[in-house]
């Protein structure tokens, strides 16, 4: 089964309930790995912010990345390449920052498996038998 397939399946009734991530009113929230590092998005990972940042510093970098990204589609809009290398290196700190780029904010030694198919990872057989069981895994 591809990883898309299985990404639209649903755990069954029964199964561990998988830990969610919250999401914006209406949205349904991605599924988090059992460690916590990495939300799963259409089947692949991408890295979570580090939970030990303090939640004002959380807040405030959350808002210069959506602050960023507002002014890629800006320069994008406009054309101008400048501003859009200045916009993407301010989304990029921010997401250092936040500890989603960047060396792990993890200190056990396990791999960075960000942005990479679940399918591929040690996550695998996990998230298969989610996908078996019958559960929502976005």
């Amino acid at each position: 089964m591809s990883p898309r397939a299985s990404a639209r399946r649903r755990p069954a009734t029964g199964a561990p309930a998988p830990t969610r991530a919250p999401a914006p009113t209406g949205a349904p929230a991605p599924l988090v790995t059992p460690d916590g590092r990495y939300l799963i998005v259409r089947g692949r990972l991408w890295r979570r912010a580090d939970p030990s940042l303090p939640e004002n510093t959380r807040r405030r970098l959350v808002a210069e990345l959506m602050a960023a990204r507002r002014e890629v589609g800006r320069a994008l809009r406009a054309g101008d390449e400048g501003a859009l290398r200045a916009a993407r290196r301010r989304v990029h700190e921010a997401k250092v920052a936040l500890g989603e780029r960047g060396p792990p904010w993890w200190r056990d030694g396990a791999p960075d498996e960000n942005r990479r198919l679940v399918a591929s990872t040690g996550y695998a057989r996990w998230y298969d038998a989610l996908c078996r069981g019958g559960a929502a895994v976005d």
